[in-house]
């Protein structure tokens, strides 16, 4: 970036004319919210607004008691808050790739680390990853977004889309894997091959099994999830020669 008068700078960095969509990407990492309503968003993603809004942390009870349980089991990182008023919104979650992606009575689930903003007309339910046999400590958390409208959802770089055929399953890392198609129900597979003599696992160890038809989404970079979180994981799941 080379250097500018003020107005110059203004000019090229200011912000872009609004279209018609609730969401826009007024910047590959940023998003705008051109709200009329209410929105949910990703905790801590608000880096500016301007017009007459409020925010308000969801409630206990906010979405049902049955949804109260799930989020107290999966933790704060679950937490959204509920944007709503007049205004525009700016949105970022340490500088990822924002997309966004409408939905026309369908149903995608995606990693919760991964949302970051959604439409009010979209309802939406916690589920813990399949598991295979046995008890999960550490459960890995997704969301399923179901309905008519829009959602924008965050990654590490450039998404890669895959699809699934039930003559050609998708094996994923969990801490890559960012989102895929509702009727698909992941299981947690471990690879024995992969564990160190110390009895560890390297991370390829610990993968995603998408079997059936529909898509899943990865990210060249990945969330981050603890090795002990892993390791619970695999210690708990049925290995797959």
């Amino acid at each position: 970036m080379g250097s500018y008068s003020l107005e110059d700078f203004i000019r090229k960095t200011g912000e872009r004319a609004p279209g018609q969509g609730i969401f826009e990407l007024e910047r590959e990492h940023l998003l705008r919210v051109n709200l009329r309503g209410a929105v949910w968003t990703k905790m801590g993603s608000m880096i500016a607004y301007t017009g007459n809004i409020r925010f308000t942390r969801e409630g206990a009870l906010e979405h049902g008691l049955g949804k109260c349980v799930k989020i107290s089991l999966a933790g704060e990182g679950v937490s959204l808050i509920k944007v709503e008023g007049i205004g525009k919104l700016y949105l970022a979650d340490e500088g990822k790739k924002v997309s966004v992606l409408k939905l026309e009575k369908d149903s995608i689930c995606v990693n919760f680390n991964d949302i970051l903003a959604i439409e009010d007309s979209i309802t939406w339910d916690i589920k813990m990853m399949r598991k295979l046999s046995g008890v999960v400590e550490n459960e890995i958390y997704n969301v399923k977004l179901e309905g008519t409208g829009t959602i924008a959802i965050t990654t590490h770089h450039e998404p890669l889309t895959l699809r699934v055929t039930r003559e050609r399953p998708v094996f994923t890392y969990p801490s890559s894997t960012v989102a895929w198609a509702g009727n698909l129900e992941p299981e947690i597979k471990s690879d024995i091959s992969l564990k160190t003599s110390a009895g560890r696992s390297t991370g390829e160890s610990v993968q995603m099994v998408f079997r059936g038809e529909g898509f899943v989404v990865v990210e060249p970079g990945e969330e981050i999830y603890s090795h002990a979180q892993l390791e619970k994981v695999v210690s708990n799941v049925n290995v797959y020669t």
